[in-house]
Parts: structure tokens; C-alpha cells; sequence
């Protein structure tokens, strides 16, 4: 009768490692199915959850002509930690992320993956918006554009691709829409890696999207680095024209930002933005900014992927 060869230590070990391995890939893999499975976390109605990394990059960008480029595979600027793609479709603006903030606030009351059923009328008012004929055909391109999109966001140790919303469908008579959030996009919503935009100050910079991006992108810090006025400038979108222009730009854009928030804005003797919170300032829910890396980035311009 043959007696079992004994296995070598190198061979023990790497049987060890890889049993290892499979249970780790199946707790993450479990990890996973249960945040999709829970759908988008909770926050109030003078909120709006969005993930970090939309909101760390040039993602939703600005633009004072709001070209329409097409982009294939394009690197999106970002801070050090997250990595942003467009791998098809459209470039986008901030008045894409208003329409795409209250798409997924909608998700979060009517689930993703479900139907969520809403009319032009309502969704415009749910965000300021007028209802006329022009404002109804604004969205319809807006929501064409956020379908058209195709993205690819690592935050950590996750990466979500797809588009931000999946396609849907228009009553030509009645003006109703029916859209889908996809389940995976919950997993951008990760401890610590969303952020509760205050709607009510992002209304009142509206027609502004450069302290409209900023107040998005600084609501994602709990305490704030100095970011040199390069680095804002790629991180926001507006690499185009002299830096000088920008930075005329950028002061009337934080002196917006330090009246609708209350915040301490400037940009310093070494050209760099600084931004203090007033206490209970930030929303109840904040990302993880404030790592080394963002500090390094804050004196190393270069430092921005994209």
C-alpha cells in the first residue's frame, strides 16, 4: 500500500499561500455582493452623496464654452489615489454632475438596478431648474450624455466601469422617463470614500462652475491642504489659456465659494489655494482626503494623474 509523499516545506508553503489567497478573494468577493446588494447609503434631502473620485478630478469639469469633445480613452486629471478614465463618450461639464447627483438620489429612494420612473417637470424643479421647452430639451441631452458615457474610476483598492447611467426610455407625449442606476456603482461608495455635497450651497453657486467644482472638490476634505494654483487649474479641467487668466478666474470663483460657505479662501504669496472650514461647516459624511500623498501633491504639481 502507498504511503502519501510528504510535501516538500517551499511546496507546503505555497499551498498555504494559495489557500490563503482563494479564501481572501472569496471574503472580498462576498464583501462585494453584499455592499451592490445594499444599494446606495442613506443621507439627507438637503444633500447629495457622491462618490470621491468623481469629485477629486476633472471628471465633471468646467468650461465657459461647454465644448462638446468626444473623448477615447482619455486619462482624466486626478489626485494621487484615484485614477480616472473616460474610455468613450462625452466630456463633462458641472451641470452634468447636477443632473447626475440627483439621478442617483433618486437610485438611493428607488433602488439601482430598478426602474426609476420621474417626468422632466420634476426632476427640473427637484434641481432648480426652470420647465420650459428649452430646460426639457437641456436635460434630455444632459441624461443622453451621462448614458453616453463610459467611465473608469479606481478609488482604493475598487474600480467601477460602465456608464454613469444606463439607458433608458422618454415618453415623447407625457415628457416621463424611465432610467436604471447600475448596482455596482455602490462600491465607490466604500467607508470613508463619498461625500454629502451641500445642495443648498452648491444651488446658490449655480452659473458659476468653477466654484461650483471647487466646493464640490474641497467638500471632499476635512482639512483642507494648500494646492498649488497649477495644480487646481489641471484638477478642475481648465489647462487651456495662461495661467495668469486662470488665476484671475480662480479668486472671483473662491470669493463665490467663501460667501455661499463661510470658508476661509485665498490663494497665498506662493500661489498656492488655501481653504479653511469654519467648524460644522463640512457634511456629516466625508471622504479621506488629507493622506500624505495629498500633501505631497499640495507642493508637487506634477504629482496630478491625468
Amino acid at each position: 500500500m502507498d504511503s502519501a509523499v510528504p510535501l516538500s516545506p517551499k511546496h507546503a508553503r505555497q499551498n498555504a499561500v494559495s489557500a490563503a489567497t482563494q479564501l481572501s478573494s472569496r471574503v472580498k468577493q462576498r464583501q462585494e455582493q453584499d455592499t451592490i446588494a445594499a444599494g446606495l447609503p442613506d443621507w439627507p434631502d438637503n444633500r447629495r452623496g457622491l462618490p470621491n473620485g468623481a469629485l477629486r478630478s476633472a471628471l465633471f469639469g468646467i468650461s465657459p464654452k461647454e465644448r462638446r469633445t468626444y473623448a477615447v480613452e482619455r486619462h482624466v486629471a486626478s489626485i494621487d489615489g484615484v485614477e480616472v478614465f473616460i474610455t468613450r463618450g462625452p466630456n463633462l461639464m458641472q451641470h452634468h454632475l447636477d443632473v447626475w447627483e440627483q439621478c442617483l438620489t433618486l437610485g438611493k429612494d428607488q433602488g439601482t438596478g430598478k426602474r426609476i420612473e420621474f417626468t422632466a417637470y420634476a426632476f427640473l424643479k427637484s434641481i432648480g431648474r426652470n420647465t420650459g421647452k428649452s430646460d426639457c430639451e437641456w436635460l434630455k441631452n444632459a441624461l443622453y450624455d451621462l448614458a453616453a458615457c463610459v467611465v473608469r474610476i479606481t478609488d482604493g483598492d475598487r474600480t467601477y466601469f460602465g456608464p454613469l447611467i444606463h439607458g433608458g426610455t422618454r415618453d415623447e407625449i407625457t415628457g416621463r422617463y424611465v432610467i436604471e442606476i447600475n448596482p455596482k456603482i455602490a462600491l465607490l461608495y466604500g467607508t470613508g470614500q463619498w461625500t454629502q455635497l451641500d445642495y443648498v450651497q452648491r444651488q446658490q453657486l449655480r452659473r458659476h462652475p468653477l466654484a461650483q467644482w471647487l466646493h464640490a472638490f474641497y467638500s471632499t476634505h476635512a482639512s483642507p491642504y494648500r494646492y498649488k494654483v497649477e495644480t487646481i487649474r489641471k484638477l478642475c479641467g481648465a489647462e487651456e489659456g495662461e495661467l495668469w487668466k486662470f488665476r484671475q478666474v480662480l479668486r472671483r470663483a473662491l470669493d463665490q465659494l467663501m460667501a455661499a460657505t463661510g470658508w476661509g479662501c485665498q490663494v497665498d504669496e506662493g500661489d498656492c489655494v488655501v481653504v479653511r472650514k469654519q467648524p460644522k461647516s463640512q457634511g456629516t459624511t466625508i471622504g479621506i482626503a488629507g493622506r500624505q500623498l495629498e500633501i505631497d501633491l499640495s507642493t508637487e504639481p506634477e504629482n496630478v494623474s491625468g
